[in-house]
C-alpha cells in the first residue's frame, strides 16, 4: 500500500485506508461507486501533481485509473469553417504529457503549447490546464463522466463545462467557494472523468502565440514553425522554470506503469543535461512541488489601480476584472527564490520560481503549509490580495 508520498510530484502525505488501480471502465465506476455507497471518502487521484496531502491518515479510498488508451475515432471529420478537424479521445488515466506528445508525432495541432504538464488527461478538464495562449477548454468536444449523485454516465460538452480560468463545472462541485471544501464530494468532483475528446486539426506546423515562448525560440510572434520545435521549446522554458516534473519517480514500485516507456525514457534522457548543468541535483528538487501553488488573482480595476505601475496586469472576459501575476505579487513581498522560514527548511520556493513551493527532502505537510500561510498572509499585509491555493489539499486547511 502505498502513502501520498509515494504518488504525488511534491513527495509529502500519510498512508490510506484502501488504494484501488481499476484496468477498464468498468472497474473504474464500480471503485467509485464501491466507496460513495459506504459513505468513505474518495480520493481519485492521477498524476498526483495538483495534490498536497497531510501527513495524517486518509481514513477513505484512493483511487487510480491505470487505463491508458489513446485513439482517433475519425481521420478527418468535416470541415469546421473549412479546416479539417480531427478527434481524439483520451482515457482518463492517460499521462497528459504522453497526449501531447501522440499528437505532435500525429500532427495534430492544438495542444503543443501544452507540453510538459504533469497529470492525466482526466485532471486536465477539472483544472483546465493552460500554458502559452492554449487552453484545455477550448479544445474539448466532450467529456464523459460518472455522476456520483443521479448514479448515471453522461457525457457533457463544452457549454456544460463552464471552463474558466483554472476551473471547471467539475472543480466547482468540490467546493462550497474557493479553497473552501464541500463536504459532499470533496475531494473528489461530483462528476468522476472517464474520458476526453478534444477536437484538434491535421498539420506539422502551427504559429507561436506566445511572445515569451516566441522569445524562447528566437522568433517573431506570429511566425510559423514545425509542432515538434515549438514542443521542444515549451519544454526548455518549463525546465528552467522547475515546472516540469522528476521523471525518476516513474522508475518507482507505485508509479512504474503510469507512463508509456518510450515518452518516459524521451523525458529521462532530457532531464540528464539538467544533472550535468551548473545547478546539478538541485535542479530535480525544484520540481518536487505541485506545480504553480496559488492561482493568479482576478481583482477589480480598482485593486488592480492601486498596484505599483510595474506590476502585471492581463485582461479577462469580464471588462470589470483584471488578472495578475501571483508570483510577482509573492516575489515583492518579499519571498525571492529560495525563500525559506529557517536556514536549510526542508520546505522553501523554488530556486527558478517563486510560485512553487519544493519539497528540498523530508519536508512534511506541516512545513509545506507553515510556508505557504506565510506567503498568504505577507501578500496579504502588503497588497491587500488574499492567493488562493491551486491545488488539492487534502486533510489541509489554507482557505481565507
Amino acid at each position: 500500500m502505498p502513502t501520498f508520498a509515494d504518488i504525488t510530484t511534491v513527495g509529502i502525505g500519510g498512508s490510506m485506508a484502501a488504494f484501488v488501480q481499476p484496468r477498464s471502465r468498468v472497474g473504474l465506476i464500480e471503485a467509485v461507486e464501491g466507496a460513495d455507497s459506504k459513505g468513505l471518502p474518495l480520493c481519485l487521484i492521477g498524476g498526483g501533481s495538483n495534490l498536497l496531502a497531510s501527513d495524517q491518515d486518509f481514513p477513505g479510498v484512493v483511487v487510480r485509473d491505470t487505463r491508458q488508451d489513446i485513439s482517433v475515432p475519425d481521420e478527418v471529420a468535416p470541415p469546421e469553417g473549412g479546416v479539417p478537424v480531427v478527434h481524439i479521445n483520451a482515457t482518463a488515466g492517460t499521462n497528459w504529457d504522453d497526449l501531447v506528445s501522440y499528437c505532435v508525432r500525429m500532427h495534430l495541432v492544438g495542444v503543443e503549447g501544452l507540453s510538459g504538464i504533469p497529470g492525466t488527461v482526466g485532471a486536465s478538464v477539472v483544472q483546465n490546464i493552460g500554458a502559452y495562449g492554449q487552453e484545455v477548454g477550448h479544445l474539448v468536444d466532450s467529456v464523459e463522466v460518472w455522476d456520483r449523485q443521479d448514479k448515471i454516465t453522461a457525457y457533457l460538452r463544452t457549454s456544460d463545462l463552464d471552463f474558466g480560468y483554472r476551473t471547471s463545472l467539475l472543480k466547482r462541485t468540490m467546493y462550497q467557494a474557493p479553497a473552501v471544501p464541500d463536504a459532499r464530494f470533496f475531494p473528489t468532483p461530483r462528476y468522476v472523468v472517464l474520458s476526453v475528446t478534444l477536437v484538434l486539426r491535421h498539420g506539422s506546423a502551427t504559429q507561436v502565440g506566445s511572445a515569451q515562448l516566441a522569445k524562447a525560440l528566437g522568433v517573431e510572434s506570429g511566425a510559423t514553425l514545425p509542432l515538434e520545435r515549438i514542443r521542444q521549446a515549451v519544454l526548455t522554458v518549463r525546465a528552467g522554470k522547475g515546472m516540469l516534473e522528476d521523471p525518476y519517480r516513474y522508475l518507482t514500485d507505485w508509479m512504474g506503469s503510469c507512463r508509456r516507456t518510450s515518452d518516459l525514457e524521451e523525458a529521462l534522457e532530457a532531464v540528464q543535461g539538467d544533472l550535468h548543468g551548473p545547478r546539478g541535483e538541485r535542479a530535480l528538487l525544484d520540481r518536487h512541488s505541485c506545480g504553480s501553488f496559488f492561482t493568479n488573482p482576478i481583482i477589480s480595476r480598482e485593486a488592480a489601480d492601486a498596484l505599483p505601475a510595474d506590476a502585471p496586469r492581463y485582461p479577462v472576459e469580464d471588462s470589470a476584472l483584471v488578472k495578475t501575476s501571483a508570483a510577482w505579487l509573492i516575489d515583492h513581498s518579499g519571498f525571492h527564490k529560495g525563500f525559506a522560514l529557517e536556514q536549510g527548511s526542508a520546505a522553501a520556493l523554488s530556486d527558478v520560481h517563486t510560485l512553487a513551493l519544493t519539497n528540498r527532502g523530508g519536508a512534511g505537510s506541516d512545513d509545506m503549509v507553515a510556508l505557504a500561510r506565510a506567503i498568504q498572509k505577507g501578500v496579504d499585509s502588503t497588497f491587500g490580495i488574499r492567493l488562493i491555493p491551486e491545488p488539492v489539499t487534502l486533510g489541509i486547511d489554507l482557505a481565507w
